[in-house]
């Protein structure tokens, strides 16, 4: 006759399985798109932003070290790379849609780029963060997976540029509306153009959810900023003063 484990039993082999780490990863963006739909695709209630929250507070409650939970979580990490080269899709489907307008978004382009750099890099200088912190806010302007190379490249850590990018495109997706309302910028393929270059992938994913004229110019700004940032951050590194 089989003997039934006890219940601490059972959760000791559980929270030791890598599994677990997927699975709350996998529910806590589930719980969050769940609750983005129900707030009417509301900004405020972004789905990333969400199941962050319920993430951290989780590895708090299970007193859980990042390192285990990385095990699990790894299996959607690796798909970073993959999502990345996939940029090449809306790169190629948005290139028609830039007869004429090739010359005031390049120059959105670049100046975004450009203003991203310099204004975190400053303002982490202003309040006295460390070389790490500083360093790390160079290259967190581009979508994450691009940008945790070119801090490898630039001898920062990956997963801190990764933190200060992801925390970009959640308040770039939250905020975007409200400063492009702002600003008076009615035009979809403006707004998102703009929210591309700014929030990277959340951002773009807000936008599509929006309109498909804005994920699109949205997609197309995340890839090319993407790539010029891969390009062109390493060879301005050495000219950005740092501290």
């Amino acid at each position: 006759m089989s003997r039934s484990l006890p219940i601490h039993e059972i959760w000791v082999y559980l929270s030791g399985s890598p599994l677990l780490a997927l699975i709350l990863t996998l529910t806590a963006y589930q719980i969050g798109f769940f609750l983005y739909t129900r707030s009417n695709r509301h900004p405020l209630a972004n789905p990333v932003a969400i199941a962050v929250l319920i993430v951290a507070f989780s590895l708090e409650l299970l007193d859980m070290p990042y390192a285990k939970y990385f095990e699990g979580a790894q299996f959607v990490h690796f798909l970073l790379g993959t999502a990345t080269v996939s940029l090449a899709v809306p790169i190629y489907r948005g290139l028609r849609e830039l007869r004429g307008r090739m010359g005031p978004l390049l120059l959105a382009l670049v100046s975004g780029g450009l203003v991203s750099i310099a204004s975190a890099v400053g303002i982490a200088r202003s309040l006295g963060a460390d070389h790490a912190i500083v360093g790390a806010m160079v290259s967190k302007s581009v979508t994450a997976p691009i940008a945790m190379g070119v801090a490898e490249r630039l001898g920062y850590s990956p997963t801190l540029t990764a933190v200060f990018a992801v925390i970009t495109g959640i308040l770039g997706a939250v905020l975007a509306r409200f400063v492009l309302d702002a600003l008076g910028v009615k035009d979809w393929w403006q707004r998102g153009f703009a929210i591309g270059v700014a929030a990277h992938g959340i951002g773009t994913s807000r936008a599509f959810s929006i309109h498909p004229e804005a994920g699109t110019y949205a997609s197309l700004a995340m890839g090319l900023h993407g790539i010029l940032g891969a390009v062109a951050i390493p060879l301005l590194a050495g000219y950005i003063p740092l501290f």
